[in-house]
């Protein structure tokens, strides 16, 4: 099913109309009814009854999006809410590393006290405890040095603040966002193909495509790095999908 972007937005947001100077331009958007006066709206093109929203030169219109580029805002959001999400998260770990990390014996003492406990039922259910690779890679952080957890605390704080600046870039469709999100998730993608060397698991995976995707996508569509025209030809589409671009270019073929 084919998704009404202009008309979803403004049944959320309302319409946005506006008034140009030029006369011709005006009967265009403009009609008289028996209820008052409509305008057409810059987004979803029907008429709006009521006085419009802005009036003055069409130059001055507010270019608003419309089309495909309020498709690639939303996947833009999308993207910038599961950026939001992780970057809490990543938090949330550096928060528990660093407290490990003050704490490094107690926690020892406390894991291998319900380890004992745990023991015997999971060997009930014929599995061994002490093979585990979660619980080996637990033993393995406790021989970590106070230094190096609180390294690594930093580090994961350092990746956070840079997945909640993405988020709240992308979220306004800041270009410089888009550019950030590229080179960030791009530098990561071969530490992630190596992890899935190590150990295999459907999260992974995941999480990798939807990377690789969104590397794909906002590189493409955003037309960075000269792709597709640059950022000249990104312009110009914005442009071309304003509704008064239409009508004046429709207006001058008449």
């Amino acid at each position: 099913m084919k998704i009404d972007w202009d008309r979803r937005t403004c049944a959320r947001k309302g319409h946005v109309t506006y008034a140009p100077d030029e006369s011709a331009l005006r009967e265009r958007l403009h009609a008289h009814t028996a209820h008052g006066d409509v305008w057409r709206c810059l987004r979803c093109g029907d008429f709006a009854l009521g006085e419009p929203h802005g009036t003055g030169a069409a130059s001055n219109a507010p270019l608003v999006p419309r089309g495909k580029v309020l498709r690639d805002l939303f996947i833009l959001r999308f993207l910038a809410i599961e950026r939001a999400v992780r970057g809490v998260f990543i938090v949330l770990v550096a928060v528990a590393v660093w407290k490990f990390s003050n704490s490094q014996d107690a926690v020892r003492r406390l894991f291998h006290e319900y380890l004992d406990v745990f023991r015997p039922v999971f060997r009930h259910f014929h599995y061994d405890l002490d093979h585990s690779p979660v619980v080996g890679s637990i033993q393995k952080a406790f021989g970590y040095k106070h230094s190096t957890l609180l390294l690594v605390a930093v580090l994961l704080v350092a990746y956070a603040l840079i997945e909640l600046v993405e988020a709240v870039g992308l979220w306004y469709a800041k270009r410089w966002a888009e550019y950030l999100t590229v080179v960030a998730t791009a530098a990561f993608l071969p530490l992630e193909i190596w992890e899935l060397t190590e150990q295999i698991s459907w999260l992974k995976i995941a999480t990798l495509v939807l990377n690789v995707l969104a590397v794909l996508y906002i590189a493409l569509a955003k037309r960075l790095f000269g792709l597709r025209g640059g950022r000249r030809a990104f312009e110009e589409e914005r442009h071309s999908a304003s509704l008064l671009e239409v009508e004046e270019s429709a207006g001058a073929t008449v």
